[in-house]
């Protein structure tokens, strides 16, 4: 199989690139700064992209767009984050949907942002969307696929929640402070957290690319979401270290801003409805196991 990848050097992408690698697939990524025979160039923010070279492939997973947990949300911040996802999605689905030879599915990525801040209830993909800027991006993020889609190609948008890996994303800023004892719940600690091992996530990126059933949102996330204070007591206990540091609702704000209220503060219990009933056998369903087995403690 022949698959192309943006945001193959993130964290995500870099994992989903070796485990195809390693199975003999053919690798490719579309790139800002094309080096080598298997780099393909372009660039969102100047509409330009090299046409000619998309085509011949059998899968494209789309994991670009600016990083939402790095440096504080200035307007700028947001533009760019807006910006890099919904530009970057719709010229890759333009230039996808008028080639000749076009690609069976189009995989887009997308978040649980998209539901915003529900409380208790339970989210399946057909589950109401938010009010929060993220999931204003994520409903713009998953409509500019639009062409594609009108295209005939299998467009599919997983909705990605909190990626446990010990090399990048919440879990490693979470890691040193925890370690020395400092970790605690965030706000009331009855939020809902939906989360996802790194290794399940390659496993349902690669579920998504080989499963004609499945078009449209899916939702990433591990069957068992937990809250914010049932997760820190976990992560504490798979440490062997205390969790009496709380961070309060206001600090969280005065440290962060508005990435507060978007990112630690809402509560999202998502379940993945259309990966169970589609058969995905997850290897991480249990926070304490993910854990464990993301920190090499199992």
């Amino acid at each position: 199989m022949k698959v192309l990848i943006s945001g193959a050097t993130g964290l995500v992408g870099g994992a989903l690139a070796a485990s195809l690698s390693k199975d003999d697939h053919e690798i490719f990524s579309l790139t800002r700064s094309p080096q080598g025979d298997r780099d393909i160039g372009w660039n969102p923010g100047q509409g330009e992209i090299d046409v000619e070279k998309l085509a011949g492939f059998d899968a494209v997973v789309h994991l670009a767009g600016e990083s939402i947990a790095e440096g504080r949300w200035t307007a700028a911040k947001k533009h760019r984050i807006r910006e890099s996802r919904v530009l970057g999605t719709k010229l890759l689905s333009e230039s996808l949907a008028g080639l000749d030879t076009r690609p069976r599915v189009f995989v887009s990525a997308s978040a649980i942002g998209y539901y915003g801040d529900q409380g208790d209830k339970e989210l399946g993909e057909d589950g109401p969307t938010g009010e929060l800027f993220l999931s204003e991006v994520c409903r713009d993020w998953e409509a500019a696929a639009e062409p594609a889609r009108q295209a005939g190609i299998r467009v599919v948008h997983p909705r990605i929640g909190v990626v446990l890996s010990k090399d990048g994303g919440a879990l490693a800023k979470m890691l040193t402070p925890f370690k020395l004892g400092l970790g605690g719940r965030v706000g009331g600690g009855r939020q809902w957290m939906s989360w996802i091992s790194l290794e399940d996530l390659v496993g349902v990126l690669r579920f998504l690319i080989s499963e004609d059933s499945l078009s449209g949102p899916v939702n990433a996330v591990a069957p068992k979401p937990v809250t914010n204070l049932e997760f820190t007591k976990t992560l504490g206990r798979v440490l062997g270290r205390p969790t009496i540091f709380p961070m309060p609702a206001l600090m969280a704000r005065l440290a962060l801003g508005e990435m507060a209220d978007e990112l630690l503060l809402p509560s999202t219990r998502v379940k993945p409805a259309k990966l169970k009933s589609a058969g995905y056998a997850f290897r991480h369903p249990q926070l304490d196991g993910a854990l464990r087995a993301v920190l090499g403690m199992g």
